[in-house]
């Protein structure tokens, strides 16, 4: 496992760990003795494409290093029901610690990765590339967003310090697109693509004339969304955003957009349904 990957999460990892087990897991430690060895086995209930399987590894060994892992699937990959996802040996008071907290990231991140996957199939055979938000769970958009890319989807700004989205807000603070456009080119790095949230024709044509590099169209109906490629005619990249569903993906799609932008990727998954259960349970206990 590449640790340096993975290090920005490990700081999830204490919070949660701390937040579940605080002075420590008092049913295993009034259950278990510490030093017995086994095996548990970690099985997918439900056809999904699996994500986090590294930081549920992670999870186990902030509680104990000496756990090892055997498992035939990675990330990113398809994961049929009922498989075996992962064989956890070692201390068995360890693994009942630290089970929940590690299921909770991975259900979560493979629920993500496997609802993006189908949002990306959907759109597949046309250009558009499936992007997520900043709709994340407070203190988990590491996971959240890695989970999107590992799903085939691809990262919206991570927060709103790499990426200018000019939304209807700061264009009344302003005073109009134009005047935001002009303060953003000049108040930041050259690097730093301006993007401008409009809704209606007026916007999308006063955002090309101000020279922003995306447009983003925000709940407007397919037609709307045609019609605004068409006024662009590719002096900007095309977002759609607001309210995208699987039944209406394709049909946004065909309007000629470079980018869907799905919030519901990750401010609403479905967690994937795992199982975790002890296999084995060894009588060579140390005392």
């Amino acid at each position: 496992m590449d640790s340096d990957r993975f290090s920005p999460v490990r700081r999830i990892i204490r919070f949660a760990l701390e937040e579940d087990l605080g002075p420590g897991d008092a049913t295993t430690r009034a259950t278990v003795d510490p030093h017995t060895p086994g095996e548990a086995i970690l099985m997918a209930r439900e056809k999904m494409t699996l994500a986090g399987l590294a930081v549920f590894k992670l999870t186990f060994l902030e509680i104990d290093a000496t756990l090892t892992f055997e498992a035939p699937y990675k990330d990113g990959d398809a994961v049929p029901r009922g498989a075996t996802v992962c064989r956890i040996k070692g201390r068995l008071a360890s693994i009942l610690s630290g089970e929940r907290t590690a299921l909770n990231f991975l259900q979560r991140m493979s629920g993500i990765a496997t609802l993006t996957r189908r949002y990306v199939e959907e759109a597949k055979g046309t250009k558009v590339k499936i992007l997520d938000t900043r709709k994340t769970a407070p203190g988990l958009r590491w996971c959240d967003k890695y989970a999107v890319r590992t799903g085939g989807g691809q990262n919206h700004r991570f927060g709103l310090f790499d990426g200018i989205l000019i939304k209807d807000n700061h264009i009344a603070a302003a005073g109009s697109i134009a005047k935001a456009v002009s303060k953003a080119r000049e108040g930041s790095a050259h690097t730093l693509r301006v993007e401008v949230e409009v809704e209606d024709y007026a916007g999308v044509k006063e955002a090309c004339g101000a020279g922003a590099d995306i447009i983003l169209l925000d709940n407007m109906t397919p037609s709307e969304m045609k019609k605004s490629v068409d006024i662009i005619n590719g002096a900007a990249l095309v977002e759609a955003s607001g309210g995208i569903t699987l039944d209406t993906l394709k049909e946004i799609a065909s309007t000629g957009v470079d980018f869907i932008s799905v919030g519901a990727l990750t401010h609403s998954p479905a967690a994937a349904d795992f199982s975790l259960e002890i296999s084995s349970v060894s009588n060579n206990t140390r005392h």
